[in-house]
């Protein structure tokens, strides 16, 4: 029989229980599976109680990854945009600015200094918008910086390795190409969402394998995580892959590629305006 406990906290609360309630529904509703989302709610509930200052007055705990919906627009930096630190920070803020959620650092050539130094910089712009942070491939890095999370590759890290190096509250990713059962298998594993593609031609992976809008839709009967969608994606092309079962869009070329990154960025953006129709 496995036990959850925490240190009890001193004085007196009201609500605590709902709150605990609460944070276990929403988890379960993530699909986070439930001895995780007993863990994960048990620990932000505690949060809750230690950030209470007097009876019947809860503090606002520090704000828990896993309890905002992973859906929206997520960002990808092009690998040229990382050798210059200052425009990687001028084109994520303007990514950030359109409606960006989630960015990811995705920088595999710099030297371990400098994407450090561009990695904190870029978790500095999203916590002042309210966005998160994710590491490509590597953990380290994201663990370091306090990163919200990272995506694995096939051939990265573990998905296991990678949550005993972050813990219960981080983001992690996985790329699952075209095929539904590397998804399944990566839900099981402890993904907290899973990303298929290409779905149409791309220049940053033109070599990726063809994905189309029926795995989607078998997808969102099968998988209970967030579902990413990436690869040659348009704000036109978006649409039906949100409607077929994409909770999350990622774009590099999309954003990046042209003159006005906030405007591209909020275009894509205001596809998520409305709640998903399935």
């Amino acid at each position: 029989m496995r036990s959850f406990a925490w240190p009890r906290v001193p004085g007196s609360f009201h609500g605590a229980g709902c709150t605990l309630a609460a944070a276990i529904a929403a988890l379960r509703a993530r699909g986070v599976a439930l001895p995780q989302a007993l863990e994960d709610a048990q620990a932000y509930a505690h949060r809750a109680l230690r950030a209470a200052e007097v009876l019947g007055a809860g503090g606002d705990p520090a704000p828990d990854p896993r309890m905002k919906p992973l859906r929206g627009l997520y960002a990808i930096t092009p690998e040229a945009l990382c050798r210059a630190p200052a425009q990687l920070e001028q084109a994520v803020g303007a990514a950030l600015a359109g409606g960006a959620k989630l960015i990811q650092f995705r920088d595999k050539a710099g030297d371990a200094e400098t994407r450090r130094a561009s990695a904190a910089r870029l978790l500095e712009l999203c916590r002042a918008q309210g966005a998160r942070l994710i590491i490509n491939d590597d953990v380290e890095l994201a663990a370091g910086i306090g990163a919200d999370g990272v995506h694995l590759g096939a051939h990265d890290t573990p998905l296991a390795d990678a949550r005993r190096r972050l813990g219960p509250g981080a983001i992690i990713g996985a790329s699952c190409a075209n095929r539904l059962e590397r998804g399944l298998a990566a839900q099981e594993a402890g993904a907290s969402y899973v990303a298929f593609g290409r779905f149409f031609p791309s220049r940053t992976k033109p070599g990726a394998p063809q994905a189309d809008v029926a795995l989607l839709h078998e997808a969102r009967n099968r998988i209970r995580v967030p579902i990413c969608a990436i690869g040659g994606i348009t704000p036109a092309l978006a649409a039906g892959l949100i409607t077929a079962g994409a909770d999350l869009i990622a774009a590099v070329e999309g954003i990046f590629g042209g003159p006005d990154i906030e405007a591209a960025a909020r275009a894509y953006a205001r596809l998520f305006a409305e709640p998903p129709r399935r």
